[in-house]
């Protein structure tokens, strides 16, 4: 696990999905996370999935700006509107400031 600067932004992206189209997804999902790793203010991202459906990332930026560029990026926005149309039954977006990051490891 990586720990996150004060201050940065979290954006934080809960999904489920519609069984549609899993390839395509996954090759989507691939290609967007490769993506997000070459904007400028990227620091990182962490991702869960249920067997039910529900996907959860969290993307780590350095500042909001970063964040908003990231939203806005061509090939992102149109992978976006894609996932409305074909992945996605809902979806919900939260945007929030890191106050602290902190982890623990079991050792031995």
């Amino acid at each position: 696990m990586k720990l996150y600067p004060p201050d940065s932004i979290a954006v934080i992206f809960c999904a489920m999905r519609t069984g549609q189209d899993e390839a395509g997804y996954d090759e989507a999902a691939t290609q967007m996370s490769d993506l997000a790793a070459q904007q400028p203010g990227y620091l990182g991202q962490d991702h869960a999935r249920s067997a039910n459906g529900l996907g959860i990332t969290v993307s780590y930026w350095k500042d909001e700006a970063s964040a908003k560029a990231w939203r806005d990026e061509p090939a992102h926005a149109a992978i976006r509107d894609r996932g409305r149309a074909i992945w996605y039954d809902s979806y919900s977006l939260h945007v929030a400031q890191v106050e602290r990051s902190y982890d623990w490891q079991k050792t031995g």
